[in-house]
């Protein structure tokens, strides 16, 4: 089924019953048998011509959340590596483009969470623990795709983001960044958004999607694919429309999102991160979920169970899966004894087709 012709979506339903089956556990099983039928449906089809990771900023993140209180070690912040990817793929004979995760770095600093962060930590501290990168624009650049090539852009979920530089505003007082790309986003959250609850306002910035352009918005509920290779998977808990980007590669099955912060999380029983095995042995767990946001904790659990599920191993560590955290726990002097077990670091697969908006654009 299209989701819209136009779009050129479709519409995945192998996890549409397993969702609606209530009782947590009985919904976690029903998930987990649902995700080996879309996994199958995704590594037996088609791969994408290549993805990239594109590093935008590093952050302090508090330890309590990043492994759920799970970790002994007294550092109160980790360190993450925030990323983008851009993927270029097929769809119906045409190539395409999706980037997820442009974050406007700038227009997350606004954030509640990390402003009031950012007042308590000494100013001289900033430069030992945010890295600046080059521009996304930029980095796109150098791998010969303007801004101008991208066709979609989609975000795991919408804490810390501000749509306003990404889609343009009504007044024209901002521009689009991807003039030619459609956001595509689950109808759950962008509807929370509007209203949002006291537990989720610390980690949204209010005023995100206040006066966007929003005729490039493609709302969906559910799951789909995106083109060759590609599918936007729901995953609620983190966030109420949380999703999952994976993407069949030469490498296997590649899964990105916010759900854990690091390989240890969807595999604690292999870490060696001091508290987190131990932990998850006691309480019989098999992830351990990043924790900010109470909203729904047992649902993020399954959908970090659907992930685990449909990644494929890790070739040079296969006790571990190639979920790759959107914001990674990046070893860092002030956070002793967290370094995660595997470090992923981005990913890098394929080989990229340069197009021909990207030569005229470099022209102008």
């Amino acid at each position: 089924m299209i989701v819209n012709e136009l779009d050129g979506l479709v519409r995945l339903s192998e996890l549409d019953d397993a969702w609606r089956v209530t009782g947590h556990g009985p919904r976690l099983r029903a998930v987990e048998q649902g995700a080996v039928k879309l996994r199958e449906r995704l590594a037996s089809g088609s791969r994408v011509s290549a993805a990239r990771s594109l590093p935008l900023t590093t952050l302090p993140y508090p330890t309590r959340y990043a492994f759920n209180g799970a970790a002994t070690s007294l550092a109160p912040f980790v360190i993450l590596t925030h990323r983008a990817l851009l993927v270029q793929f097929m769809q119906r004979g045409a190539l395409k483009h999706l980037l997820f995760n442009p974050t406007d770095i700038e227009g997350s600093r606004t954030t509640p969470y990390f402003a009031r962060l950012a007042e308590t930590l000494p100013k001289s501290i900033e430069p030992l623990i945010v890295k600046k990168f080059d521009t996304l624009e930029a980095q796109l650049a150098s791998l010969g795709i303007s801004s101008n090539d991208i066709d979609y852009v989609a975000f795991d979920h919408f804490h810390t983001q501000d749509l306003r530089g990404l889609l343009g505003t009504q007044d024209g007082s901002r521009k689009a960044r991807f003039a030619n790309a459609k956001l595509i986003a689950q109808r759950s959250e962008w509807t929370d958004w509007d209203d949002l609850h006291p537990v989720q306002r610390a980690w949204f910035v209010e005023d995100g999607k206040k006066g966007i352009e929003t005729s490039q918005v493609v709302l969906i509920d559910g799951d789909v694919l995106v083109g060759d290779g590609v599918m936007l998977v729901r995953t609620p808990g983190h966030t109420s429309g949380n999703q999952t980007l994976f993407v069949n590669t030469e490498q296997g099955i590649w899964g990105t999102s916010e759900c854990g912060t690091s390989a240890d999380n969807w595999t604690p029983h292999e870490s060696r991160i001091s508290g987190l095995r131990s932990l998850c042995l006691k309480q019989d767990l098999e992830v351990l979920i990043n924790a900010n946001t109470p909203e729904w904790g047992a649902d993020q659990y399954t959908s970090m169970i659907l992930e685990r599920t449909i990644a494929s191993r890790v070739k040079a560590a296969p006790r571990f899966v190639q979920m790759l955290p959107s914001s990674e726990v990046t070893a860092h002097f002030i956070a002793p004894g967290l370094k995660p077990t595997w470090s992923f670091g981005g990913i890098q697969v394929g080989r990229l087709s340069k197009v021909a908006t990207s030569v005229a654009a470099a022209a102008e």
